[in-house]
C-alpha cells in the first residue's frame, strides 16, 4: 500500500502563513514489536494500550518557501523553546521518506516547535508521542490545503502510515484506548503498513485501566531503540521470539475481550523481562535496566503476593516501570506506590497515567 500523490502541490499564491498544533500521547505495547524489516515494517504484530498524559505537543507553523536551498523540505525545530541540532538528522530522513506523501512540503518552510509532558529518550516511547504527532500536524496541513481528508477514518489511517515511517510504535499513537500494528489473522483489517484501533476490543475493566510510570531513570538510553531492532537481524533467539510474540497476542486478545486481569498481567510482564532478555542476549549484549528497576519489580511481586492485588509490572525498551491496575483498585494500590516504590524513583519522580483518548486538535 502506498499513500504517494504526486497530485499535491501548491501554487505559491494559494500559500498563505498559517500554523497546526497537536498533542498525541505515547502508547505502551502491552505484547511487544522488537524487530523489524524494510521501511520501519514489523516482524511481529503488536498491541498496546494508549496513555493520556505521557504526551508531545507539536506545533508546526508554515509559509511559502522564500529561500534557496539543496534541501528537498527547510525546517526549523525546537524542543522545549531549545534548538536541538541533535534532532535534525532523523528529522531529515523522516521528511525525505514522507516528500512522495506530502509533495506540496517542497514549497513551504517549516518552523517545528515541539515538548513533552515527560523525559525523552529514556525508555517511555517519546518518539511514539513525537512522530505521531509531527504526523497529524503533516495531514491536517494536506486536508487545510487540499480538502483530502474529510474522513476522521481517512485521517488516521494516513496519519498512523506517515507516523510509521518516524517511528514503529508510532503508529499506534493516533488512536483511543488500544491499537493493533500488524498483520494477523487473528484481527480483521490488520495491516503492517499502518495501526488499526482496538477499542471497541477491550472490556469496561480496561477502559480507564491505570499505568503509573516510575522515573527511575530520566537520561538518554546508552543504547537506542533503532539499534535495538536492528540486533534482531542476526539475532539468535529472533525467529522463536516472533512465533512467541504471535502466540501471546491470541492470548492477550483474550484477555481484553473478557476482562481477565490477571491473564493480561502475566502476558504483560512476561513480555517486558523477554524484550529485555533479548536486549541482553543480543551481539554484542546490552542492559537498560538500573538496580532500581529490579528493586521495584520485586516490590511488586511481593505486593501482590501478599495482598492478592492486582498490580502488574511492564517495561519499554528503558529502564523506568510502567504499573498497570485497574481504577477499582487505586485507593488500595496507590498508598503502596508512593510510599514504598517512590524512593526508588529519581527526586520522587512519577507519572500518573491511565488509557487515555488519544491524540487532541489544540
Amino acid at each position: 500500500m502506498t499513500f504517494e500523490n504526486p497530485k499535491l502541490v501548491l501554487t505559491r499564491s494559494e500559500i498563505e502563513p498559517g500554523e497546526v498544533h497537536w498533542r498525541s500521547p505515547s502508547n505502551l505495547a502491552l505484547v511487544k514489536y522488537w524487530g523489524k524489516y524494510g521501511k520501519q515494517l514489523p516482524r511481529n504484530p503488536s498491541l498496546s494500550f494508549t496513555l493520556q498524559n505521557a504526551f508531545t505537543e507539536t506545533l508546526v507553523r508554515y509559509k511559502a518557501r522564500e529561500t534557496q536551498s539543496k534541501e528537498k523540505v527547510v525546517f526549523s525545530f525546537a524542543f522545549e523553546q531549545q534548538a536541538r541540532p541533535e534532532f535534525e538528522p532523523k528529522l531529515r530522513a523522516f521528511f525525505e521518506l514522507v516528500l512522495p506523501v506530502f509533495p506540496f512540503l517542497e514549497q513551504l518552510e517549516l518552523e517545528i516547535h515541539s515538548a513533552n509532558s515527560f523525559p525523552h529518550s529514556a525508555g517511555i516511547a517519546s518518539s511514539a508521542s513525537a512522530m505521531s504527532a509531527l504526523a497529524l500536524c503533516l495531514c491536517s496541513m494536506e486536508d487545510l490545503f487540499f480538502g483530502t481528508l474529510a474522513s476522521d477514518a481517512d485521517f488516521d489511517r494516513k496519519a498512523s502510515y506517515v507516523a510509521r515511517l518516524g517511528s514503529g510504535s508510532a503508529c499506534r499513537s493516533i488512536y483511543p484506548q488500544a491499537a493493533l500494528w500488524g498483520k494477523t489473522g487473528l484481527v480483521e483489517g490488520s495491516s503492517d503498513e499502518y495501526a488499526i484501533p482496538m477499542g471497541e476490543y477491550l472490556h469496561p475493566v480496561f477502559q480507564h485501566f491505570h499505568d503509573d510510570i516510575l522515573l527511575v531513570h530520566s537520561g538518554s538510553k546508552e543504547v537506542s531503540s533503532r539499534a535495538g531492532h536492528a540486533s534482531m537481524n542476526e539475532h539468535y533467539f529472533a525467529e522463536r521470539r516472533y512465533e512467541h510474540a504471535k502466540q501471546q497476542l491470541h492470548f492477550l486478545l483474550d484477555a481484553l475481550r473478557g476482562g481477565d486481569v490477571e491473564l493480561l498481567g502475566k502476558i504483560v510482564e512476561a513480555e517486558a523481562l523477554e524484550l529485555h532478555a533479548l536486549m541482553m542476549t543480543a551481539n554484542p549484549p546490552y542492559l537498560l535496566l538500573k538496580p532500581n528497576t529490579l528493586r521495584i519489580i520485586e516490590k511488586v511481586q511481593a505486593f501482590r503476593k501478599e495482598t492478592k492485588l492486582p498490580l502488574y509490572f511492564s517495561l519499554d525498551a528503558g529502564p523506568n516501570p510502567h504499573l498497570l491496575y485497574p481504577e477499582e483498585e487505586m485507593h488500595a494500590i496507590r498508598p503502596f506506590i508512593e510510599k514504598e516504590l517512590l524512593p526508588f524513583c529519581e527526586d520522587g519522580r512519577w507519572l500518573a497515567d491511565w488509557v487515555g483518548e488519544g491524540p487532541e486538535e489544540v
